[in-house]
């Protein structure tokens, strides 16, 4: 099975983000998609989930996501829907990606079953969508 890996960065100087065309770990660098090469220190990078949201935008590391759910009450569903916002992450501990909202985790792989899950933007250039959220 193939699995595409790819990063995008988050370029401190500029704060503008760019796709990652190379890291060069052993000497910290890592060039970017407009052609400039910046220390690794200098940005944040982010990996990509391998999943995309309901419009088909990719969905990476720092992305912040909306979505709904529908509460399910023994075998009927009840029409109360909730609607969450949260930011992506990777978590060790469970060995995948989430979204942590206010500290409450849901596993992306099941979000992506919720209501118009959508990137809404992400945490460096949008951090006001998590205002009183986070």
């Amino acid at each position: 099975m193939k699995r595409e890996i790819k990063f995008r960065a988050y370029r401190k100087s500029t704060q503008n983000t760019c796709n990652v065309l190379l890291i060069d770990f052993e000497n910290e660098l890592v060039l970017l998609s407009d052609g400039d090469e910046e220390d690794i220190s200098d940005v944040d990078l982010m990996q990509y989930t391998g999943l995309h949201d309901k419009n088909g935008r990719e969905i990476y590391e720092g992305d912040i996501l909306h979505f709904g759910s529908v509460w399910c009450v023994g075998d009927e569903y009840d029409p109360r829907e909730e609607d969450h916002i949260g930011t992506v992450e990777y978590r060790p501990d469970y060995a995948s990606y989430v979204i942590n909202c206010n500290g409450k985790i849901y596993p992306l792989e099941q979000v992506i079953s919720f209501d118009g899950y959508s990137v809404q933007g992400n945490v460096h250039e949008n951090p006001e969508l998590l205002e009183g959220k986070q």
